[in-house]
């Protein structure tokens, strides 16, 4: 496949922060067409404001954990690729763990069925890095034991096994990419927020920005855009079946100097308040992209900075409206 030119795609989650991101990158590519199913829990049609205009995309509202929805769909659309994106914020777990496991996995049964009956040509499944833990080595290759946390990242985690396992037992052809801390516009900023969009909507609110424990805890962050591009590059990729691929930065960044610069970004100069530690929470995290680079060249073209630049003017412009 030259790049999706032509192509009939399903988007799982194509209304959440990352999802959308990729349908509109569909879309510029020239897919033929592009299905979005999305429960919209934390998918928003603000997000879909380009695509939704397109007569090549349609919107289904759906749930992907739903066999039957999703048969019907796959029916319709007879695509060639599904990527999945569909689940539900890890801060989600806090709240409900058993539903924040149990989506997961249930999404990859379903879609590992239709992909084993024939519905469709290839999954390209996202997975997430939190299924490795807490760092047993730096950087963390995809080899790393799955030592999940939270129970969105056993979820994760036992969908990443449910992928490997329909692999070996009935040779479907089906990839699993783990992105590291995405970030970006679109990030959800209500309920279940991330660190990033949290911290400027506290500034926005003229509250003390937080931050949970010491501040020392790292993350590997990635620009949406650039995990956008990568998806793509390794659906374009033949022989791959059964592959797992890291998508990171391969840089370490402090939570507390992040918030910082968040907080500066956002105009603000004052304290920091500082709160027990999230329980469960990751202690340290770094990617190694050396495998996935190996198949695809550079994946973070995007400097931290200017990402979070980009990043923080989109949510100011957003809330001048």
């Amino acid at each position: 496949m030259a790049g999706m030119v032509g192509a009939r795609v399903v988007v799982t989650g194509g209304a959440g922060f990352i999802g959308s991101h990729l349908v509109d990158a569909l879309l510029d590519q020239g897919a033929a067409s592009v299905a979005i199913v999305d429960t919209f829990f934390l998918g928003k049609d603000t997000n879909l404001v380009d695509a939704a205009t397109s007569d090549r995309c349609t919107i289904y509202r759906e749930d992907a954990a739903d066999a039957g929805a999703m048969a019907a769909v796959c029916e319709r659309e007879q695509p060639d690729v599904v990527f999945n994106l569909a689940t539900k914020a890890l801060l989600y777990s806090f709240f409900n763990p058993a539903g924040a496991c149990r989506v997961n996995l249930d999404i990859a049964l379903t879609l590992c069925e239709l992909l084993r009956g024939g519905a469709y040509g290839r999954l390209i499944h996202l997975s997430s890095s939190e299924v490795y833990g807490t760092a047993q080595q730096v950087p963390m290759d995809e080899d790393h034991p799955l030592l999940a946390e939270t129970t969105y990242a056993a979820g994760k985690a036992a969908a990443d096994l449910t992928v490997a396992s329909y692999g070996r037992m009935f040779g479907v052809d089906a990839v699993t990419v783990r992105p590291f801390n995405n970030f970006g516009p679109r990030q959800n900023e209500g309920a279940f927020a991330g660190v990033i969009p949290l911290t400027v909507r506290r500034v926005l609110d003229g509250l003390t920005p937080v931050i949970e424990g010491d501040g020392q805890q790292t993350r590997d962050f990635i620009y949406v855009a650039d995990t956008v591009d990568a998806i793509l590059r390794v659906a374009d990729l033949e022989g791959t079946a059964g592959v797992v691929l890291n998508l990171g930065s391969g840089v370490e960044t402090g939570i507390g100097a992040l918030i910082g610069r968040v907080a500066e970004l956002a105009g603000y100069d004052g304290p920091f308040e500082y709160l027990p530690a999230r329980a469960a929470d990751v202690r340290r995290h770094c990617a190694s992209v050396e495998r996935a680079e190996a198949l695809i060249g550079p994946i973070a073209r995007t400097a931290l900075d200017d990402g979070l630049r980009t990043t923080v003017e989109w949510y100011l412009a957003q809330a001048a409206r």
